[in-house]
Formats: C-alpha cells, structure tokens, sequence
C-alpha cells in the first residue's frame, strides 16, 4: 500500500529514530504547556509533592503516602525534584525519554536490530494513544526497564532477572515476569539468585535510609481498597450505576485518589478479589509447569507465559486502572521480536486496548465516573478485549503443553 521508497524508509533504525523524536517531541510539548504555568499534570503533581516534601521515612503523612508504591520508585520521584519545584514536570519526562531511548536502542541494534523494527513502530505507535498516561505515571518509568530486561532474558537470563527484579521494585507487576522466567529458564537457581539478590540489596539500602518499616506498605494498602470503577470484576456495578439498579453508585476514594462502585455485594468482592488473584497467579503457573513438562520450547513458553500472567495480574486485579495495560506493551514488544507471525493477534489486541483506553483517559473520564452510558460501553469493550486476550494467551500456553516431544531449548544464557 505504501510506495517502496516509503517502506524502506520505515524499515530502517534511522526511520524509527525519527518517529521516536515526532512522538517524544509532541508529548514534551504537552508536558510544557502545564510547565511554563509552573503546573504538574496528571498524578506528576502527587510525585511533585512528595519530591518537594522530601524523603522522611519516620513520616506516612496524613494524605496519600509515597510508599504505596514499592521503595524504588522514590528513586526517579524524587530525582525529577532536582531542579526545584517549576521545572518538576519536565525533569520526569526527559527521565522517562530517555529510559523509552535506551529500550528502542535494544530493540534496534545488534542481531535484533531487523526483526525490532516493526515491533519498535508498534510501539510507537501504542506510545501515542498511552503516552498521556506512560508520561505521567510510575509505569512510564518501569516499561523501558522491563523491555530490556525481556530482551536480554532469552540470552542472558540472570540480567534479564536483575532487570524485571529491580523493576519490581518500582511498580509491583514485573514479578508476574520474574515469576514466568523461573518457570522457564534452564538456568532457574541462577534466575532465583539474582532476584534475591536485588531484594536484599533493596531491602539493605532501605533499612540503611531508615524505612524499612514502610517497605511493605504498599502490599497492605491495596488490602484496604474498593472495587476501583475500572476494574474487569466492576464491569456489573458500572452498569448498574448507570441505570441506578439496588442503590449502585460511583464514589470517590480520597484516601487513595480513585473512584470505585458501590452496590450490592461490592465489599465482598472486593474481600475475595486477592485470593483469586492469588489462585488465578498459581493456576497460571501451574500450566506454564504443565507446559514445559510436555516439551514446550522455553522460549516461547517464557513469552506467552509473561503475558499470560500480566494479564492474569490485570483481570483478577481490583483496581483496574488505565495506566495497567502499560503493563502489557513490553511483553508484546518483546513477543513480536521473537516470532511477529504468532504475535500479531495480541499486538491487535493490545493495540484495541490502548485505543479504547485512550478514549476512557484522557479524553472522557469524568462523564465514565458520572456513569455515562456510552463511556460505560466503552469501559465494558475494553474490558472484554482484556478477558479476549487473556484467554488466547491460556489457550497459546496450553497448545505448547500439547507437545509430547521435547524441542530444542534456547532459554539457557
């Protein structure tokens, strides 16, 4: 469809270069139209706080504490804060450019460098619809660093461990991947290791700082939450808000910045919601074990057992939020490197994900938490891609543990 100078253009590092600067050059402008009037925006403003407030472990604070998130990612938090309190904003967006340029160097240099760059325009691509949220958000600071760590993991699996490890320890996600390269990798004592070597190094370093009290709070926190408006498993109580069923409504959480439902049998779900995702999580293991038992090759059973497991972690989750499908980009970025073919279906779905994401946040999230009927159907469409996707990914790792031959193994540094 496009002239043949055109595709060899877009086939080339330097023409991914190049959208690489049209993208980060339009989301620097966003960022600066709040920076030139001394504003933050999104959840910046909160990190833009807690940076100007300054590290104080013996302090939570009264309002929202910067240890619901896991220690590292105070790290960049209060690094954005270098410049003072104006210029915060954009600090945190050169920090994350240039983490998103380390990841698309990876994707486009050495061997991997034609086979990364259809996934590296993906990206891109999926960087548009979610940059509003990646720029704004903790997950923009983890997604580059879980990228490099997949892309190394097949050949150098006790860095790519060092990586995702580190990067759970920013936002909690990544463990999903720690969890899926365990399973798969010939190197498994090794993998473990390192892991457990960047948590004690953090672990250390926090008690050292004088917080190792709060090191954990982020896992209590979530115990305290509602079902958060967004979340697969709130998909009933949004529609009953919106026609007003049993008293169903949206309600705002301040404590913890979040809208979550309210109806009939909402506490108790929102009880039960850890435990199944703790069993979903063992479920999903369990057939990644199965899997590699009956032959599967670790490599691929490594990246769809990745997926499957973030989306696991997004599905069984009850709070939902739309920075989460950040979550999946890397997996299919990496994906797509390994065999483009196969990972076409989840690519598009991803890509109808970060669509109908993007229509929820930014562009009509306050007529979603007044229970607009159309943003309600949005919602619900997203959420089914997210439950289409998941159960491809079940259906891929469980066709991998048909097998009742081993095949040859590349997971093995």
């Amino acid at each position: 469809m496009l002239p043949a100078r055109a595709v060899a253009w877009f086939s080339r590092p330097a023409g991914v270069w190049w959208g690489f600067a049209v993208v980060h050059l339009y989301f620097l402008g966003w960022m600066m139209s709040f920076v030139v009037h001394g504003e933050a925006f999104s959840d910046t403003e909160q990190y833009r706080r807690w940076a100007m407030a300054g590290y104080d472990p013996t302090d939570a604070g009264d309002g929202i504490s910067p240890w619901v998130y896991p220690v590292l990612a105070q790290i960049p938090i209060h690094l954005a804060g270098i410049a003072g309190h104006g210029p915060y904003l954009l600090v945190w967006t050169l920090i994350i450019t240039v983490l998103n340029a380390v990841g698309l160097l990876c994707l486009t240099r050495g061997r991997r460098g034609e086979q990364g760059i259809a996934p590296a325009w993906w990206w891109l691509f999926f960087t548009v619809f979610l940059g509003y949220l990646s720029f704004a958000r903790v997950e923009g600071i983890a997604a580059p660093i879980v990228l490099v760590g997949l892309l190394y993991a097949s050949e150098r699996p006790v860095l790519g461990s060092v990586l995702l490890s580190t990067a759970t320890w920013i936002k909690v996600w990544p463990a999903a991947l720690v969890l899926a390269l365990v399973i798969a990798c010939r190197q498994r004592v090794r993998v473990v290791a390192a892991g457990v070597g960047v948590t004690a190094v953090v672990v250390l370093g926090t008690h050292l700082s004088g917080g190792l009290r709060h090191i954990a709070d982020f896992l209590v926190n979530q115990g305290e939450r509602g079902m958060q408006l967004e979340a697969t498993f709130s998909t009933p109580w949004v529609w009953l808000s919106v026609f007003g069923v049993a008293g169903s409504r949206m309600a705002d959480n301040v404590a913890i910045n979040s809208t979550e439902v309210h109806g009939p049998g909402t506490e108790l779900v929102a009880l039960l919601m850890q435990p199944l995702l703790v069993l979903a999580v063992l479920a999903g293991a369990a057939l990644l074990i199965r899997a590699l038992r009956r032959g599967a090759e670790r490599e691929e059973l490594f990246y769809e057992g990745a997926l499957m497991l973030t989306t696991i972690f997004i599905v069984f989750n009850k709070v939902g939020s739309p920075q989460f499908m950040i979550w999946l980009a890397p997996v299919v970025v990496a994906g797509l490197v390994h065999d483009r073919q196969r990972w076409r279906t989840p690519a598009a779905l991803l890509m109808g994900i970060a669509v109908t994401t993007f229509v929820i946040y930014p562009l009509f999230y306050t007529p979603l938490i007044h229970a607009h009927p159309a943003m309600a159907a949005v919602l619900t469409a997203r959420n089914v891609l997210l439950v289409v996707l998941l159960s491809w990914s079940v259906q891929r790792v469980a066709a991998l543990g048909r097998r009742v031959q081993p095949v040859p193994q590349t997971l093995d540094a």
